[in-house]
């Protein structure tokens, strides 16, 4: 029997895929660092079994599948090519893997994760469907109708993919170590269009995206009268948001959705618009989108004594802000605190400016030092530079998180994606050793 091998089994693609051929009863296995990522759990609780990196893994009957992060040097990718085994990087194995079904590619620049998660929780409830998220879930279905995955534009990956559908969430400046401009951002996204099979369901209300052109019917959602599917009459309230969808002028239903904030809302618009185009029973839709409950490190929250603390993945610009945003809704009476870990020094850098003014919009910052990624572990700048550009900001250390603690009925909401789960783990340690 076939084994599929993972090189980099524990990169949110790559574990959410794994778990994805698993469930169609595939033999599955895999190897990576020893360090431990949020993503194994699922891994670990499938017995997917992991396995330190070393040549002597690859072998037999195996086709191994390579994680965009390992170059074709790594000694296991070396091996097996040596082997003369079939070697496919994670992306075209995807890109040749979706053809078998009804496929829909979720993405933009921003809000791919919750979309996907979203979408896949709303078309379950209709039609047998496997999906793949970026936060490191994925699950197939023996008999699945539909997959639907999560396709992001780095390095322009998504062009191996020629789904039936695409949601486009927006056009933004991005990933700045690879991108020159959003000029090339769109660039990437308009050469992806042309490779949809059925349809795409675009945010007309982001100005890139009314742009794009293709070979297929382009249906635009958003707030603005013009788009074919637009949300109007909305509530927000700290339980919840409710709006009406109007369908080309004409009331279709009324949506309830656990969600926060104006990104939340178009988030649901999407999908309600993709269920519209394949005939999804509306009423299926409602109720899966009033279930929803979010994926992970996506406004996950808890909460220790009278403190909220919220884990995020929010590391740009726009996240931080609509992050913030959608705490003041939930939570309109409390202090909002942003704990953020800038994520890369190219980005930190492009984006300094803005990544001041969207933190300014908490009551109070604290910042952790620049993670840097495998591919740039050093730059120029420091976390200094951007102390220095927000009023009261103050540098937070994994091993003092006690400054936190005056801030007794806030919520703390800790942004970033890379390890910053580390400062909230280390606080809540320091709240639980006060407790004793």
């Amino acid at each position: 029997m076939t084994i599929y091998h993972f090189v980099g089994i524990k990169g949110s693609g790559m574990s959410a895929l794994a778990q994805v051929l698993h469930d169609m009863e595939y033999e599955v296995q895999g190897s990576d660092v020893e360090k431990y990522f949020f993503t194994q759990k699922a891994l670990e609780d499938s017995n997917i079994k992991i396995l330190p990196f070393q040549k002597e893994n690859i072998g037999g009957d195996m086709n191994v599948i390579a994680g965009n992060a390992f170059p074709d040097t790594h000694e296991e990718i070396e091996e097996a090519v040596e082997q003369g085994l079939p070697v496919t990087r994670y992306h075209s194995f995807l890109g040749e893997f979706l053809e078998k079904f009804t496929s829909v590619a979720v993405t933009g620049a921003h809000g791919k994760t919750s979309t996907t998660g979203l979408l896949a929780h709303v078309i379950r409830g209709a039609k047998p469907t496997s999906y793949l998220i970026g936060d490191g879930t994925g699950k197939g279905e023996k008999d699945a109708e539909y997959f639907v995955f999560e396709a992001c534009e780095y390095r322009r990956h998504f062009l191996s993919y020629h789904p039936d559908y695409a949601i486009m969430t927006n056009i933004d400046f991005d990933h700045p170590d690879y991108f020159a401009n959003v000029d090339d951002v769109f660039q990437a996204f308009q050469e992806m269009a042309m490779q949809v099979n059925k349809g795409i369901i675009a945010c007309g209300d982001d100005e890139h995206l009314q742009k794009i052109q293709a070979k297929v019917p382009v249906l635009f959602y958003g707030f603005a009268e013009e788009n074919d599917f637009q949300a109007r009459n909305v509530n927000k309230t700290p339980e919840g948001t409710t709006f009406d969808v109007f369908v080309r002028n004409e009331f279709f239903a009324t949506f309830s959705i656990p969600g926060y904030g104006d990104h939340s809302i178009m988030n649901a618009l999407s999908v309600i618009a993709l269920c519209h185009y394949e005939d999804i029973d509306t009423e299926i839709v409602k109720e899966r989108l009033a279930s929803f409950q979010g994926v992970k490190r996506r406004f996950t929250q808890k909460q220790i004594g009278e403190q909220i603390l919220i884990d995020d993945y929010a590391h740009h610009p726009t996240e931080i802000k609509v992050t913030i945003e959608a705490a003041r809704q939930k939570f309109p009476d409390r202090e909002i605190i942003a704990v953020f870990q800038p994520h890369t020094f190219t980005r930190t850098q492009t984006f300094l400016t803005d990544f001041a003014d969207s933190l300014s919009e908490a009551d109070k910052v604290y910042l952790c030092e620049i993670f840097g990624s495998a591919r740039e572990n050093h730059g120029k700048l420091s976390i200094d530079d951007l102390k220095n550009k927000i009023d009261n900001a103050e540098i937070i250390d994994e091993h003092n998180t006690e400054p936190l603690m005056v801030h007794e009925k806030g919520v703390l909401i800790f942004m970033g994606a890379g390890d910053v789960q580390k400062f909230q783990e280390a606080y809540e340690q320091t709240l639980r050793n006060h407790v004793e």
